[in-house]
């Protein structure tokens, strides 16, 4: 007995195939006597047969089925969304040498240390050149001790982040004290016990009446230079007082900008968490020309 059936498939490599399906009883129980008869087993079969309906498909059609199934997003690809839009928020590094970056207490004491220890094998002639061994303990003791002094009393510099479209203001619009604030604070210092302390204490007023006790000065974290909405150079302290609120600076507003002036604005702003930024910005920018 054979049934001829058909049916519509989408998947390319099932045309022109075969499918057939036999069915068997199962075999009759075993008889009692020892020796049963042979006989042939009766067996029933029953094919199918598959065949497409109407012409067959073309590759075209194929490629265009599985283009339109959709596929999974690529979540190593960013979005739209992560991509900043503006070139405004490009960082510049500072990769640029200079010896204010440099920490003389380091050096020194390198130097000293170094010249202490192959001095001292060189004079038990556990080193080469005992010759010189009196020389390198003359230099490499008073070294080690400028060193070990000057890395006691050094204030390291803060970060500076300076974004692209301000580095080519900073040059032309920006005041000669604002550079030299910037300047300041991004090298290494010696002897004070912060960033901007004279400013800090003439504008606070550190123990005096309507000022601030010292152990709640402001301290500078670091400092930002940007431009504003109208276009002008803005260089950002930011600092973290604990003890302090914003009205503690807005009361001072007006001593930040004649400290740090002529030709500067400032403004204060609260940060995150225990930060207050004070905006020094210019008052010439692009389209006005520097008084």
């Amino acid at each position: 007995m054979a049934i001829r059936a058909s049916l519509v498939s989408s998947h390319p490599d099932f045309y022109n195939r075969h499918c057939f399906l036999s069915l068997h009883p199962p075999p009759p129980p075993p008889r009692p006597h020892p020796k049963p008869a042979r006989s042939r087993p009766n067996t029933a079969a029953l094919f199918i047969h598959f065949e497409p309906i109407g012409p067959r498909p073309s590759s075209r059609w194929h490629s265009e089925l599985l283009s339109s199934i959709p596929r999974a997003a690529d979540s190593t690809q960013p979005s739209p969304t992560s991509v900043s839009s503006s070139s405004d928020e490009t960082i510049v590094p500072d990769d640029q040498f200079s010896l204010a970056k440099v920490s003389f207490g380091v050096i020194g004491l390198s130097v000293g240390i170094s010249l202490l220890g192959y001095g001292f094998g060189a004079y038990f002639n556990v080193l080469p050149g005992s010759e010189w061994s009196a020389l390198m303990l003359t230099y490499g003791f008073p070294l080690a001790i400028i060193g070990m002094a000057l890395k006691y009393a050094e204030l390291k510099p803060v970060p500076c982040v300076t974004y692209s479209d301000a580095l080519p203001l900073r040059e032309a619009y920006a005041t000669p004290i604002l550079k030299q604030v910037r300047n300041d604070v991004i090298r290494y210092r010696y002897g004070d016990e912060q960033h901007l302390d004279e400013a800090l204490k003439r504008i606070f007023q550190y123990g005096q009446g309507g000022g601030i006790p010292r152990r709640s000065a402001p301290i500078l974290q670091k400092i930002r230079e940007e431009v504003t909405q109208d276009g002008k150079y803005c260089l950002v302290l930011v600092f973290e007082a604990k003890a302090l609120q914003l009205s503690d600076f807005e009361q001072r507003q007006a001593k930040f900008t004649s400290f740090f002036g002529p030709g500067i604005t400032a403004e204060v702003a609260k940060g995150e968490r225990d930060l207050f930024e004070v905006r020094l910005i210019s008052n010439t920018n692009a389209n006005s020309s520097p008084s």
